[in-house]
C-alpha cells in the first residue's frame, strides 16, 4: 500500500516534522489522519509514561504510538482496541511494516471512502480523489473500519460484526475535473454556471402547471404539508445560499424560516417542536456543497437524536448528509474543484427556489404565481450566460481597484446576503479586507469607515427596495466614497451617482441573486489574478472543511 496526505495545519505549525505519515517507535506502524484528537494530551502522558518517544508537535501522532501499544501482530486488532481509548474526529488509512499488504482504514465524523478499480482498492476522503482510477466507492459510516488487501477487502464495526455496503456510482467524469483550456479551475467553474443551473433545474420544472417535482422530497411529502417551520443549518457560502432561502421561502410559502450557523446551532440548544417525534413540526434544512462540512454534519446529528425532519440540499451523491437524512435534493452542478466556491452556491440558490415552488404550491401559493416563477427559472441560465458574456470590463475594474486594501459590500433584501457573499469571495481569494453589510445599517456603524480610499460594492437591481438603495449610494458619494453598482439593465440614471456600473438582466426580484452573484464572483477572480494570487489555492483554506 501506498499512503498520500495532504496536511491542513490544526495542532503544531506548517514543518516537515509535523507532516504526515506518522510512525510509532519501532518505526512499524505508519498512518494518516483527517481529523482532531481531542484527548490527544492526556493519552500521550500516558504513553510517554510508557516509554514511548514523541517527535512531533501533532494530535496525530499519539496513534501510531498507541496503536504500537496495542499490536501483537494483528493491525485490524491493534486498532480497534486503540480506537476505543480515542476521543474526537478521525479518517485513518494505517500500514505496518509486519504486515505490508494490508492496509486498515477507520471513520467517525470524518469522510473516508474506498474506490473499487480494476484490480485495486483505493482510500480517500473525497470522491474527486480517485475518479482517475474508478467511478466505483463505498463510504464508510461513523465506527466502521475496513481491511484491504490487495485481493479483497472486508468492513466491520468496532465490535467485528461485518457490515455489507451500498456501493455508489460517482455522477462525473474525470474530464469534469480537468480545467478544459481556462487557467483556473475558479473561472472554469465561473462559466460552467449556465449548465451547473440548467442541471439542477432539468426534469424539475412543470412549467404550465406552476410546480416543481422533486423526487427526492416524495419520501416525506406528506410530512412536508404539515410543517409549521424551516430551519435552515449551514457554513460559509452555503450559509449564505440559506439566508436568501430564508426571504424567499417565507414570503411564498408562509413558513416562518430561520438560518443557523451549523457551528452555532448545536450549541444553543435550540427548541426543534418534536415533542412527541410524530408531531415533527420543523423541517431542518442542511445544506452542503461537499455533504462532508463537519459542523453542519455534527448539526443534523443532533437534530436526528431529537427526532428532527431533516432535509439535505448536498452535491457530492453519497456524501454523509446525503446519506444521513430523511430526504433531500441533489445540486447535480457536477464537481467544484476551487476552494472558492461559485456554481455549487448559484446551485444552491436555484435548488432553494425549486424548493419555494414545490413548497408554496402545496399551500396557497396562486396557479398564475407559480407559472411565473417556474417560467422565469427556465429562463435563468440564458440570462446567466448573458452575464458571463460581459466578463472584461469587469476585468477592467479588477485592474482598477486592484491596489485598494479595503471594500464594503451592500445590499438589501434577497441581495443583502449577496453582500456577504461578495465579501467572502474577495476576501478569500484575494486577501483584501471586505465586509458585507445589509445597506439599511450603514448609519449604524460602517459609514463611518468610507472615503476615497473604501470603496463600497452596491447591489441595486431594479427592485422593490431600489430608491432605498439609491439612497444609500447618495450618502456614500456625500463622503467622497467610490461606488462599483450592480444594476439592472436599461437604468442609466445610475451612471450619474458612481464611478462604475456592471449591469445583470432583468429578472424576478426572488431571482437577482442568481444573477447578481457572478459579477462579484468574476471581480474577485481578476482581483485575485491581478495580485499573481492562485484562486484555486487561497492559503490557510481547504475545500471540504471536516474538521471544526
Amino acid at each position: 500500500p501506498f499512503l498520500f496526505y495532504t496536511r491542513w495545519a490544526t495542532h503544531g505549525g506548517v514543518t516537515e516534522i509535523n507532516c504526515h505519515p506518522h510512525t510509532d517507535c519501532k518505526n512499524n506502524i505508519y498512518l494518516v489522519h483527517n481529523g482532531i484528537i481531542e484527548n490527544y494530551q492526556i493519552l500521550k502522558e500516558k504513553l510517554i509514561r510508557k516509554g514511548h518517544k514523541f517527535v512531533s508537535e501533532t494530535d496525530t501522532e499519539v496513534l501510531p504510538h498507541l496503536i504500537e501499544h496495542f499490536f501483537k501482530g494483528n493491525l485490524e486488532e491493534a486498532v480497534r482496541k486503540a480506537l476505543h481509548f480515542v476521543k474526537g474526529t478521525y479518517a485513518l488509512a494505517i500500514i505496518s511494516k509486519e504486515d505490508p499488504n494490508k492496509l486498515v482504514l477507520a471513520r467517525n465524523s470524518a469522510p473516508l471512502l474506498i474506490g473499487l478499480g480494476e484490480n485495486e482498492f483505493l482510500a480517500a476522503s473525497d470522491p474527486s480523489a480517485v475518479i482517475t482510477h474508478t467511478k466505483k466507492v463505498i463510504y464508510l459510516d461513523d465506527g466502521e473500519i475496513a481491511v484491504l488487501t490487495p485481493e479483497k477487502f472486508f468492513i466491520q464495526n468496532l465490535n467485528r460484526d461485518r457490515i455489507e455496503k451500498a456501493v455508489y456510482e460517482i455522477d462525473w467524469n474525470i474530464q469534469e475535473t480537468q480545467k478544459g483550456g481556462y487557467p483556473h479551475f475558479m473561472l472554469k467553474e465561473i462559466m460552467e454556471q449556465p449548465e451547473s443551473i440548467t442541471n439542477s433545474l432539468r426534469g424539475r420544472l412543470i412549467i404550465e402547471s406552476g410546480l416543481a417535482k422533486l423526487g427526492g422530497l416524495e419520501i416525506v411529502q406528506d410530512k412536508l404539508r404539515k410543517i409549521a417551520r424551516i430551519n435552515i443549518i449551514a457554513c460559509g457560502t452555503s450559509y449564505y445560499a440559506g439566508l436568501v432561502g430564508e426571504y424567499i421561502l417565507e414570503e411564498y410559502t408562509g413558513i416562518p424560516t430561520a438560518v443557523d450557523f451549523a457551528s452555532e446551532f448545536r450549541y444553543r440548544k435550540p427548541i426543534l417542536d418534536y415533542h412527541p417525534p410524530t408531531a415533527q413540526k420543523t423541517a431542518s434544512i442542511f445544506i452542503s456543497q461537499s455533504g462532508e462540512t463537519a459542523d453542519t454534519l455534527a448539526a443534523l446529528k443532533e437534530v436526528k437524536r431529537k427526532g428532527g425532519l431533516t432535509l439535505g440540499i448536498v452535491n457530492v451523491v453519497g456524501s454523509s448528509i446525503s446519506r444521513e437524512t430523511d430526504a433531500g435534493i441533489y445540486n447535480h452542478a457536477g464537481p467544484e474543484i476551487g476552494v472558492a466556491s461559485t456554481k455549487a452556491f448559484t446551485s444552491q440558490l436555484t435548488i432553494l427556489a425549486l424548493l419555494t415552488l414545490f413548497l408554496g404550491r402545496q399551500r396557497e401559493m396562486p396557479l398564475v404565481v407559480g407559472q411565473r416563477i417556474a417560467k422565469e427559472l427556465s429562463r435563468i441560465p440564458e440570462l446567466v450566460k448573458k452575464v458571463l458574456e460581459n466578463h472584461s470590463p469587469i476585468e477592467k475594474l479588477a485592474k482598477k481597484y486592484e491596489n485598494f486594501n479595503n471594500f464594503l459590500f451592500i445590499g438589501r433584501k434577497y441581495n443583502y446576503p449577496v453582500a456577504f457573499e461578495g465579501a467572502l469571495k474577495l476576501k478569500e481569494i484575494s486577501y483584501v479586507h471586505a465586509e458585507g453589510y445589509g445597506a439599511g445599517e450603514m448609519k449604524h456603524g460602517p459609514i463611518a469607515l468610507i472615503d476615497e480610499n473604501f470603496p463600497t460594492v452596491a447591489i441595486c437591481p431594479s427592485d422593490s427596495l431600489y430608491d432605498k438603495m439609491i439612497s444609500n449610494i447618495q450618502e456614500i458619494k456625500a463622503r467622497n466614497g467610490k461606488i462599483i453598482a450592480i444594476a439592472t439593465e436599461g437604468n442609466e440614471e445610475i451612471k450619474k451617482m458612481v464611478e462604475d456600473v456592471v449591469y445583470i438582466p432583468k429578472t424576478l426580484e426572488i431571482l437577482t441573486p442568481i444573477l447578481s452573484v457572478i459579477p462579484l464572483q468574476l471581480f474577485a477572480y481578476y482581483m485575485s489574478v491581478s495580485k499573481g494570487i492562485d484562486p484555486d489555492h487561497p492559503r490557510n483554506l481547504a475545500k471540504s472543511v471536516t474538521v471544526e
